[in-house]
């Protein structure tokens, strides 16, 4: 039996009549909730959560895996595009 919480989710910024999400760096802004500033006073992303332009949509792939880790922040990032009317969709089936 496959293990669920190996792939992504993709939160999509389309809203699910069409149209883009905005403000144009929301992905970038959602990821960083759970990144870090390290000692080079840089953002790093958790490997969780990152953002990314996928056909010219910017978009944050979840992975499945942070549903066990840490359900709080699983369960907001999913909220959050559930509130906002995003698309979600099913990224990678494999690990990376």
């Amino acid at each position: 039996m496959p293990d669920k919480a190996i792939g992504e989710v993709v939160i999509r910024g389309i809203t699910t009549l069409g149209r883009p999400f905005r403000p144009s760096d929301w992905a970038d802004r959602l990821a960083s909730i759970v990144g870090h500033v390290g000692r080079d006073n840089r953002l790093h992303y958790s490997p969780d959560v990152q953002p990314v332009t996928r056909a010219g949509v910017r978009c944050v792939v979840i992975d499945r895996g942070l549903a066990e880790r840490d359900t709080r922040i699983f369960k907001f990032l999913l909220d959050f595009a559930r509130e906002n009317d995003l698309e979600v969709v099913d990224g990678r089936k494999e690990q990376r």
